[in-house]
């Protein structure tokens, strides 16, 4: 497993977000954290075309 560095403060607010979240580790709350983010980072490429066909369907863009 890697291991990354983090801001000391970063890290406290994490944990604490973890346990008030309900998640059974700091890992698993990190891990959730980033790929709910990369899920989101994939998925913008197709909704970015899915916008532009709707404002093309609407007469905004050509």
């Amino acid at each position: 497993m890697a291991k990354i560095k983090i801001d000391s403060k970063l890290y406290d607010r994490a944990k604490k977000s973890a346990e008030a979240a309900g998640y059974s580790s700091f890992e698993e709350f990190i891990t959730h954290i980033i790929e709910k983010e990369i899920s989101q980072l994939e998925a913008s490429p197709e909704g970015d075309d899915a916008v532009a066909d709707q404002l093309r369907g609407l007469g905004y863009i050509e």
